[in-house]
């Protein structure tokens, strides 16, 4: 697709709920506007195994405010991405009908396999890659995409675990910072939950999500095991309110960026490279594809 087309993606995570407004042309995504809202609705599924009717609410109102600001922006085509809240809830559907009805748009639950695959050329649509094998990670709340291909072919292997920031600090990582016996804790469930995995050794590899983004923010530029171990030990020192301030993220992400530090350190391992923090993602493939659909109709 080479004429421009401009189009908005609310995308609905377990942490937050982002709208990007974007100008897609020739395999880009130019962003016109980006807003945020912390809305915790991993951990809202994680007390109560679904999304109760004052949180649906709550992301009904922030959806709506989203919607118009992406229309006074002159949208021609606008949709909701749901991700791990519509797999990991009893109540996905509702939470899609109720955006849907928000938004005056569609919206629709990513599979995992789809998650991983809009991350992959979402953060391709942002470097500058020609020929070369190319591994995505994208870390969320409540689960983490792998993906290698080519900016050629494409995705060529797609794996999601349900194992994110959020979920991992709910389940092991309780301390305010967490204890060292805490961080033996999860990097043993990592170790189990991540086994089966054995990905193609990529030449470039791109991390993507909130996690990546703050440890972007420590680090000042690529990190493998070696940078993240220390970025963890600076973590595990103070307490979640102080990295806030520091990095300046939300208490909420802050709190839960330890598990995210275990999680990269992980997959960059296995990966065999270090990652390059990606500027695209998740929501700049959800631009291209709507566009690709909207140009195709």
């Amino acid at each position: 697709m080479d004429d421009e087309m401009r189009v908005g993606i609310v995308d609905v995570g377990s942490n937050t709920v982002r709208l990007l407004v974007g100008d897609v042309s020739g395999g880009t995504v130019e962003t016109i506007c980006e807003e945020r809202a912390f809305l915790g609705l991993g951990a809202e599924i994680l007390a109560h195994d679904r999304i109760r009717r004052r949180k649906l609410r709550e992301v009904a109102r922030v959806a709506e405010d989203f919607a118009s600001a992406a229309r006074r922006r002159g949208v021609r085509a606008l949709e909701t991405v749901v991700t791990a809240p519509g797999r990991q809830s009893s109540s996905g559907e509702e939470l899609v009908s109720t955006l849907a009805r928000a938004t005056e748009a569609p919206g629709r639950i990513a599979t995992p396999e789809e998650e991983g695959q809009l991350a992959f050329a979402g953060a391709l649509s942002r470097t500058r890659v020609t020929d070369a094998v190319v591994a995505v990670c994208d870390v969320g709340g409540g689960s983490t995409e792998i993906v290698v291909g080519t900016p050629l072919l494409g995705p060529a292997w797609v794996r999601s675990v349900d194992v994110g920031s959020l979920r991992l600090t709910a389940a092991v990582l309780h301390g305010d910072p967490p204890t060292p016996a805490q961080v033996e804790a999860a990097e043993a469930t990592i170790a189990a939950r991540f086994s089966a995995l054995v990905p193609p050794r990529p030449e470039l590899a791109l991390a993507t999500g909130g996690s990546a983004r703050a440890i972007a923010k420590i680090v000042g530029g690529s990190y493998g095991p070696a940078e993240l171990e220390r970025v963890l030990r600076r973590l595990v020192a103070r307490p979640a309110g102080a990295t806030a301030a520091a990095l300046g993220i939300e208490l909420e992400r802050a709190q839960s960026l330890a598990a995210g530090a275990l999680v990269l350190r992980h997959v960059s391992t296995l990966l065999g490279t270090a990652f390059t923090p990606a500027r695209g993602g998740i929501r700049e493939g959800a631009a291209l594809a709507l566009a690709a659909e909207r140009a195709a109709a």
